[in-house]
């Protein structure tokens, strides 16, 4: 007699911590056709996505570490103590040519210039100080005051250091989408949690695939004149430069965003460098506010920002305490001879109830309080930024908002008239659909099976295959979820069945009974991962079902190889993945450092691969390893945040042992907010 289990949803890893030869079948028991039975709901919980904190273990240290970090060295910006020496890196060995030669001398000149026009600057300001504060206005009352005190930064001193390696730009192909649009993001590198830097510029990079080329490249590789050559650039400031730890952004960038006509996105740290740069006032009566005089802790504490509203959508911002570097209060000036400032998103304070601009904008430059790609959730105040992506590569971009809906975990053993009772539901509301199938169930241990272990295909299970055949009649699309679904014979985390396990990544569930990603098991390579891939399809032909051109990684974990491999078997993945350091670079890749991110569009990510939103979760009637049950209204809500953005997906997905009534709630409620349900393919475009 079979256990009663609860199927997996998406995985979520703690925010304590945060595919080989063909189907070997030897010693499994391979359940006759005729015995197959009916999928029993999964005991366990857990989730096949990310969690809030989309970072991994080690990542998680980092950015504990950098957090404490950037608040103190913020602490001697504030007391003015601060020393800010920029890095020149030399002319590269060998004979350079004359490309590089010209570019090296544009930043040679522009550094000089720059530290030169800086210093001009803390000198007059002292004097203009006064008749400054006086022809202005505190232009918000959220925004701290511009103070009378002369500005006393201490100057960057010019200093010559070794030539730096300096990785070529990495280069990705656009979807299909206006020929024309690219896009730059330059990211940090150095100091003692660079690591940050790639992450996040991956995060960016994925999101810009939406809307054509990307090239990323470390901003300490920049060179005179780049901005024009793209159509928006982004910068991400991981990295808080000062002290021990050089300004590695060129002088010539600082130059360059101020004077280009592109759109420049900055997010995070050092837009102080860049007004002391090309000098305080010139910045203030250029953009409106003064980065010199704005601070994450203006009162000696981040705060309590758990709030951004964007677009009158209210979304969330939760983040543990100790890893909060904190959202900039930007000093906002008003007056003659300022510009006005417009507030994109106000961020909210939950225990003072005080209010601050997360985003401004004002001339060509987008200003981004925060990175905001750590502990992100369905509602985040991450989505805000996806649609600030619109502003800067396609402004022109009509409101339109879409949903999509797939069916979850099919396997040999599911029951068929389950699942003909979910496609005639969804076939008379006219919606199109995914069907998510997993070719083979193997219960290597006999964990539902009473000590025998069991084997399933599709081949063995007719009236399934047949049922899967009626639903592509009624609307839905064919993806490959997997091979099995699950990983050799170990619990991986949990009991090593189909649907219960990861199939592509080790995790184990620690003693707080969290979900933890150990890394890729011992065997994961590009072969492995490809036999994986050619069994499912061989499955799949066998029975005369078509080649499922979309796929979904079991529990969304994988490694960098076998995302590639994935790539090359189909169109596109529809889920969300797994970005891991050493990508960008060309190194080697580092496995226990990832960030994970979803989309609520389509894009061309960093593996070169096409990837389809999933974006909102799924429906989740208990709670499970520390994670609140996930209801009709929680789907709703999430699909309700995302109407943020101005082209965006609400996509889910559902499993078909439940009940169909929670299903119809959702989709009733997502329709009512004024999305329209299309089909997987549509999705691309």
């Amino acid at each position: 007699m079979q256990k009663t289990r609860r199927r997996l949803g998406i995985f979520r890893v703690s925010s304590a911590v945060l595919a080989v030869s063909a189907l070997v079948v030897g010693g499994i028991e391979l359940m006759p056709a005729a015995e197959a039975a009916k999928t029993p709901i999964p005991a366990h919980a857990g989730n096949g996505g990310i969690h809030p904190v989309a970072l991994s273990p080690k990542t998680a240290q980092d950015l504990a570490g950098w957090a404490k970090a950037r608040l103190a060295l913020e602490k001697q910006r504030k007391a003015h103590t601060l020393v800010v020496h920029p890095a020149v890196p030399e002319p590269p060995a060998g004979q350079a040519d004359k490309a590089g030669q010209a570019g090296q001398a544009k930043n040679a000149a522009a550094t000089a210039a720059s530290a030169k026009q800086a210093n001009a600057a803390r000198v007059a300001q002292a004097t203009q100080a006064a008749s400054v504060n006086a022809a202005r206005t505190a232009s918000v009352s959220s925004a701290p005051a511009r103070t009378t005190s002369a500005q006393t930064v201490s100057a960057r001193a010019v200093s010559v250091k070794a030539a730096q390696t300096v990785s070529p730009p990495k280069v990705l192909k656009p979807l299909a989408t206006p020929s024309g649009t690219t896009a730059l993001v330059l990211y940090d590198t150095t100091g003692p949690y660079g690591q940050l830097g790639e992450l996040y510029a991956m995060a960016v990079a994925n999101l810009s695939g939406h809307f054509g080329t990307v090239t990323t490249k470390p901003v300490s590789a920049y060179t005179a004149g780049m901005t024009e050559q793209y159509t928006a650039t982004f910068y991400i400031g991981s990295t808080y430069y000062g002290g021990s730890v050089p300004d590695a952004v060129p002088a010539a960038f600082y130059q360059d965003a101020l004077t280009t006509a592109h759109p420049v996105t900055w997010m995070g740290d050092n837009i102080w460098n860049m007004a002391n740069a090309v000098g305080v006032t010139q910045f203030e009566q250029h953009y409106g506010w003064d980065p010199t005089n704005s601070y994450f802790a203006p009162n000696g504490s981040v705060g309590n920002i758990n709030q951004v509203t964007y677009k009158g959508q209210q979304l969330t911002r939760t983040i543990p305490a100790g890893q909060d570097g904190g959202v900039l209060h930007p000093a906002l000036v008003s007056g003659t001879g300022f510009p006005q400032v417009n507030q994109l998103a106000q961020a909210k304070d939950g225990t003072t109830g005080a209010t601050t601009p997360w985003a401004i904008r004002s001339g060509n430059l987008t200003y981004v309080g925060e990175i905001p790609f750590a502990y992100v959730s369905e509602s985040d105040r991450v989505v805000a930024f996806e649609d600030l992506m619109f502003d800067a590569l396609a402004p022109q971009t009509a409101e339109r908002h879409r949903a999509f809906v797939r069916l979850e975990d099919i396997s040999p053993t599911s029951d068929p008239a389950q699942l003909r009772s979910m496609a005639d539901y969804l076939a008379s509301q006219n919606i199109p659909y995914g069907i998510n199938v997993i070719p083979v169930y193997t219960d290597p241990n006999g964990v539902y099976n009473n000590g025998k272990p069991q084997t399933v295909t599709l081949a063995q299970a007719p009236d399934v295959v047949n049922a899967l055949k009626y639903m592509l009649a009624h609307g839905a699309v064919l993806m490959n979820h997997g091979l099995t679904h699950q990983y050799s014979n170990v619990n991986n985390p949990y009991t090593g069945v189909t649907g219960d396990d990861f199939e592509f990544f080790k995790a184990h569930v620690d003693a707080a009974n969290n979900v933890v990603l150990d890394g890729p098991p011992p065997e994961d390579n590009a072969v492995w991962a490809q036999s994986r891939v050619t069994s499912a399809l061989a499955a799949f032909a066998a029975v005369g079902l078509p080649k499922p051109t979309l796929w979904t990684t079991p529990h969304y974990a994988a490694s960098a190889a076998d995302y590639r491999v994935l790539g090359q078997n189909y169109t596109a993945r529809l889920e969300r993945s797994l970005y891991f350091a050493g990508t960008l670079s060309g190194g080697t890749v580092d496995s226990s450092r990832y960030i994970g991110q979803f989309f609520p569009y389509s894009v061309k990510d960093v593996y070169g691969t096409s990837v389809l939103p999933e974006n909102i979760g799924n429906y989740e009637p208990l709670p499970y390893n520390n994670h609140p049950a996930r209801l009709p209204a929680d789907l709703i809500a999430s699909a309700k945040a995302n109407l943020a953005v101005r082209d965006g997906v609400a996509s889910f997905f559902y499993h078909p042992y439940y009940p169909v009534a929670p299903l119809q709630q959702t989709i009733d409620g997502i329709r009512a907010l004024g999305y329209t349900f299309v089909g997987p393919t549509d999705l691309a475009q």
